[in-house]
């Protein structure tokens, strides 16, 4: 008896939709950057990190940081098997610069562990594939659990209060269509990373440099994410920036905010 898998029927708004998606996919040059080596990246989003960080004093790679944590960090594209921002070394030549700016694919030739010199904590609601050097947790980070967590994985003898030098955010709501409420998901959204970075962030005075303690994160374009941004980060950072990477599709309204140097505001 031979098994197959259940076709799915689809509306012809759907079909057109479907087919929409593919002939983008197919045409766009990052996507196929990404398939030339499987093992490369994970996500297509990769190359968005990629290029925020070259173009901003590569902020990932000061020797001070030791400790990132990725929120939202299950891929939105299948197809790869590895790192979402850092590379395994390649098996053969690829367009593409090695990029590991924590040394975390570093082994210990004896043990096989990881020597790197910093500790990355991948959270998602999502079950994140296993990293090497990477720790993920599939969980709510809005949780006191998850908090809690996050800050055991990153307590060590340097860091005894379990402070994160850099805060990502990629994550983004599934688009309705309905603008009024994309942008409300996306504000919310903000909102939440931002509460997250007020309570793990390292300061920029305990990392004595202006831009130490960085958050990045992805939003919407709208009013409402510039009020955010006004009353909300850059208050409390020295630095704020808007950034468009090329790596982002023009079409899309998506943009994000490199906040750099945590400064809080006393309360």
């Amino acid at each position: 008896m031979v098994f197959r898998q259940t076709v799915i029927r689809l509306s012809e708004k759907s079909k057109s939709k479907s087919s929409s998606w593919a002939a983008r996919q197919f045409r766009d040059p990052y996507v196929k950057k990404r398939l030339s080596d499987p093992m490369a990246y994970r996500a297509r989003s990769a190359f968005k990190l990629l290029e925020i960080n070259d173009d901003s004093n590569k902020f990932l790679e000061y020797p001070d940081v030791k400790a990132v944590v990725d929120l939202g960090a299950a891929p939105g594209e299948k197809g790869a098997k590895s790192k979402k921002w850092s590379r395994s070394k390649p098996t053969s030549p690829v367009e593409l610069d090695y990029f590991d700016p924590l040394n975390i694919d570093n082994l210990d030739e004896k043990t096989g562990d990881v020597t790197g010199r910093g500790t990355i904590v991948s959270v998602d609601l999502l079950k994140i594939e296993s990293i090497p050097g990477v720790q993920t947790l599939q969980a709510n980070f809005l949780h006191q659990s998850t908090t809690v967590t996050i800050k055991n994985v990153l307590r060590n003898e340097d860091n005894p209060e379990g402070k994160v030098d850099v805060v990502l955010s990629d994550m983004a709501a599934n688009v309705s269509g309905n603008d009024t409420h994309d942008i409300e998901e996306s504000l919310e959204i903000c909102e939440a990373v931002f509460a997250f970075a007020q309570g793990h962030l390292r300061t920029a005075e305990s990392t004595g440099r202006r831009r130490g303690g960085v958050l990045l994160m992805k939003f919407f374009a709208h009013p409402l994410l510039e009020k955010f941004r006004d009353e909300k980060l850059k208050p409390n950072f020295n630095h704020v920036s808007y950034i468009k990477p090329s790596s982002s599709r023009a079409t899309s309204r998506e943009g994000y905010y490199l906040c750099q140097g945590w400064r809080p505001l006393q309360t």
